[in-house]
């Protein structure tokens, strides 16, 4: 099923949704636990789910096996991402043929971040420059088999000092056929909304899901927000000061964050959004919990199979920072 006609029933309804994005790990027990988790998430009830794609296709492979799990074995409605970086057509066709046999009709198409050990990003030879190209050719090949999502940018992407360009740009991919946008993450509710309110402004229509992502611990802020050099306000350093070495601590704070931001969305009139899990279930489940979107009770359940059934043998992949929610240059 596509994840749009998932989302326009919710909206229609007006009830809350959400969703999951999970990365490929990078050794055979970081895989199995995953699986693990996928399964447990499933009784959370995601719209969907999301797998990312290391740039350049560095794990291709080990993607379109989680994806053909998460859709097959799980029964997750699962997007997949899709990144133009160092992807000749080619290869694009072979994994978006691959995603179809699979079952996947969910394709996040993206630019992608330079490859490893590089700075600056470059098209390659017979492969697309821009996001807006890849969604282009999706469409103009597949027609409406896939649904096709995009990657935005609150803040402004980290390539483009124009942030009215730069919602242009965004606009010109759900021109070329997105039917929904994905936002990178941010920690600033009332950037994100101001942003929503311009993007609907220029004639942006299509649901824009906020991005969330949970702070886990102090150094790990750090680290995500280098990559894009993210905004975080003051007051979110100034509260995390004294707690900066209690993981546990930072943990409830990031919660009670996330929480925040999503009450303002739905103030705001946007009931849906997508969680960075960083393949983490605990803050995901009691964002929920204490939203009264699940109960403790239906987390708690025990689940009706085995896990052991996807522990399959899979080669161990390197992690890029694609992983880092939807880092990516899309451009």
């Amino acid at each position: 099923m596509k994840v749009i006609d998932k989302i326009r029933r919710s909206e229609e309804q007006g009830t809350p949704f959400w969703s999951f994005e999970y990365f490929p790990p990078k050794t055979s027990q970081g895989i199995s636990n995953l699986y693990d988790r996928m399964e447990r998430m499933k009784r959370y009830n995601p719209e969907f789910i999301d797998v990312t794609w290391g740039a350049g296709g560095t794990s291709a492979e080990l993607t379109l096996e989680i994806v053909k799990t998460a859709q097959s074995v799980y029964g997750l409605e699962t997007m997949m991402h899709l990144t133009c970086t160092n992807m000749p057509i080619e290869q694009i066709d072979e994994a978006l043929e691959t995603a179809k046999k699979y079952g996947c009709q969910n394709i996040l198409a993206l630019r992608g971040d330079p490859p490893t050990g590089q700075t600056a990003w470059t098209s390659c030879d017979k492969g697309f420059n821009y996001a807006e190209d890849l969604v282009r050719y999706i469409r103009s090949k597949y027609n409406d088999y896939f649904c096709i999502a995009v990657a935005a940018h609150p803040e402004g992407h980290i390539d483009n000092p124009d942030k009215e360009d730069d919602l242009l740009r965004l606009k010109n991919k759900v021109e070329a056929g997105a039917d929904f946008v994905v936002t990178q993450l941010f920690f600033d509710a009332d950037l994100f909304i101001d942003f929503y309110k311009k993007a609907r402004a220029i004639g942006i229509k299509v649901p824009i899901l906020p991005g969330i992502f949970p702070i886990q611990n102090y150094a790990g802020l750090k680290r995500v927000i280098s990559f894009n050099n993210n905004h975080v306000p003051q007051k979110i350093w100034d509260d995390l000061e004294a707690i900066k070495d209690n993981d546990a601590a930072v943990k409830d704070y990031g919660i009670n964050l996330s929480i925040k931001f999503i009450h303002k969305f739905r103030e705001a009139g946007i009931n849906g959004f997508h969680i960075y899990t960083f393949n983490l279930e605990r803050s995901s489940r009691v964002i929920l919990e204490r939203l009264n979107l699940i109960s403790p009770a239906e987390s708690n359940k025990p689940l009706a199979w085995g896990s052991n059934i996807v522990k399959t043998e899979v080669k161990e992949n390197l992690r890029t920072r694609d992983h880092i929610a939807i880092s990516v240059a899309d451009n």
